[in-house]
C-alpha cells in the first residue's frame, strides 16, 4: 500500500516529546482514514482509534465517553504516552469545546495523551480550531492524489489520470466506466455533498447547490458570472446565495470558484469566478462521453487536459503558501496566476496552436517582475506539468 508523504511527518510528531492536538483535513476517500493507521502500525506506545461516522449528531456524550476509555487504558497499561484517534470529528456538535475541556484537565493532571483528530469538512474543522483550540493545534491537510501517486500506485499514464482522476478507491473500476461513474456520483460525490455540507451546514436551497455543483462541473476550466448561472437555474436565489454555496463547495474539496487577479481585494471579490473541480473525476464522472470517445475529440479533451491541470494548482493552493487566480481585460486573459510572498506567476496552457502572446504579454506589461509558464505543446508538456509541485515554481 502507498504511503503519502505525509506519513514521515505525522510519525516525527507523534514521537515528539510535547503534546498538541493534531489535525488531519481533506477531501473524502484521499486516505485520512489509512494514513492514521499506518502512522499507529508504526509507533511503539500505546493507542485508541475510534470513528464518530455512526454516532448521531447530536450525541455530545460520545467524545467524552472514548476520551475517558484512553485515560483508563493508558492507566491499567502503566503506559507513560498514548494516543488517541478520533475519524470524522466534525460529525460530533460542540466537537471543539469538549476536547479544549478534556485537553486541559489531561494538562492540568499531567496525563500523556496526544490527540489526533481526522475529518472532511475543512470549513467546520477551521471555524472550531480558531474558536476553541487556539495554542493548542497543529494541522496536516491531506488533498486529492497527484499524478505521481497514481502512477506509483495503479501504475496510471497522465491521460488516464487527466480523466479518472486522484481517487485511489475507484482506480480497480475504470475498466468498467459505467460501474466507475456510478461508483463516484454516489459513494464520492453525494456522500460529500450530504454527509460534509447538507448535514452540517444550514442550506436552505439544498437542491439548488446540487445544480451548482453540477453546472460548475460542467463548466470547469470556464469563467461564467454567477448571473449568468442564475438563468440556467430554477428557484436560483440572488448571487449572495450562489456565492456562499461555492465557497461550501470548495471547502468540501468539491468544486472552486477561482477569482479574477487585480491588485485590489474589492475587484477580485466582484469578479466572475473561473469554475475549476478539485479532482477531474469529478467532471468526467458526469460526463456522457468515455474515455476513448472524448480522447479522440481534441476539443473536448484538451479542455478535459485544462481542468486537470486547474485541478493540480487548486489542490496544491489548499496546503501550500500561495494563492491562484485568473487574469483577464477585455479580450486578453492568462489562465491562471500564482501569488506568493508578493511574486507573481502566469501560467498559459495552450494545447493547441493558437495565439496565446497576447494575454501574457498584455499581463507583463503590468506586472513587469511577474514569471511567465507556458504548458502544452510549446513550454512544459502538459503531462509533465503535472509531476510539478507548484510552489517550485515560484
Amino acid at each position: 500500500m502507498i504511503e503519502r508523504k505525509h506519513l514521515q511527518q505525522l510519525i516525527k510528531r507523534m514521537n515528539e516529546p510535547r503534546r498538541f492536538i493534531q489535525v488531519i483535513m481533506g477531501p473524502r476517500q484521499i486516505g485520512k482514514t489509512t494514513l492514521a493507521l499506518q502512522m499507529l502500525s508504526k509507533i511503539k506506545f500505546p493507542y485508541l482509534y475510534e470513528a464518530a461516522d455512526a454516532v448521531p449528531a447530536g450525541n455530545t456524550l460520545w467524545l467524552e465517553q472514548i476520551w475517558e476509555s484512553a485515560r483508563t487504558k493508558m492507566k491499567q497499561l502503566d503506559a507513560n504516552e498514548f494516543i488517541l484517534v478520533v475519524d470524522e470529528i466534525q460529525k460530533i456538535t460542540g466537537w471543539s469545546e469538549i476536547t479544549k475541556r478534556l485537553w486541559d484537565e489531561d494538562t492540568q493532571t499531567k496525563k500523556q495523551i496526544k490527540v489526533v483528530l481526522l475529518g472532511s469538512s475543512r470549513l467546520l474543522l477551521q471555524a472550531g480550531l480558531i474558536e476553541s483550540l487556539a495554542g493548542r493545534f497543529e494541522t496536516i491537510y491531506m488533498g486529492h492524489w497527484s499524478l505521481a501517486e497514481m502512477q506509483t500506485a495503479f501504475g496510471w499514464n497522465a491521460n488516464q489520470y487527466a480523466w479518472y482522476g486522484g481517487y485511489p478507491g475507484s482506480a480497480s473500476l475504470i475498466a468498467d466506466e459505467e460501474r466507475w461513474k456510478q461508483y463516484v456520483n454516489t459513494s464520492l460525490i453525494e456522500t460529500s455533498i450530504s454527509r460534509d455540507i447538507l448535514m452540517l451546514t444550514r442550506i436552505d436551497k439544498p437542491a439548488l447547490l446540487k445544480r451548482l455543483f453540477e453546472l460548475g462541473c460542467l463548466y470547469s476550466g470556464q469563467i461564467l458570472s454567477l448571473t449568468k448561472i442564475q438563468g440556467q437555474m430554477q428557484d436560483a436565489g440572488n448571487t449572495t446565495t450562489l456565492s456562499h454555496y461555492l465557497e461550501l463547495l470548495n471547502t468540501a474539496g468539491l468544486l472552486g470558484g477561482i477569482e479574477k487577479y487585480a491588485a485590489d481585494v474589492i475587484r477580485k471579490r466582484s469578479s466572475s469566478p473561473k469554475f475549476q473541480v478539485h479532482n477531474n473525476a469529478l467532471l468526467s464522472s458526469q460526463n456522457s462521453e468515455t474515455f476513448n470517445t472524448i480522447s479522440e475529440n481534441p476539443r473536448e479533451w484538451r479542455r478535459i487536459v485544462e481542468s486537470s491541470i486547474g485541478a493540480h494548482l487548486l489542490n496544491a493552493s489548499v496546503s501550500a503558501d500561495f494563492s491562484i487566480f485568473y487574469w483577464r481585460e477585455r479580450d486578453k486573459e492568462v489562465d491562471f496566476i500564482l501569488e506568493r510572498n508578493g511574486k507573481l506567476v502566469a501560467i498559459e496552457i495552450k494545447s493547441n496552436g493558437s495565439d496565446y502572446q497576447k494575454g501574457l504579454t498584455a499581463f507583463r506589461n503590468i506586472y513587469p517582475s511577474s514569471k511567465i509558464i507556458l504548458t502544452g505543446k510549446t513550454g512544459i508538456p502538459w503531462e509533465e506539468f503535472l509531476k510539478i509541485n507548484p510552489i517550485e515554481i515560484f
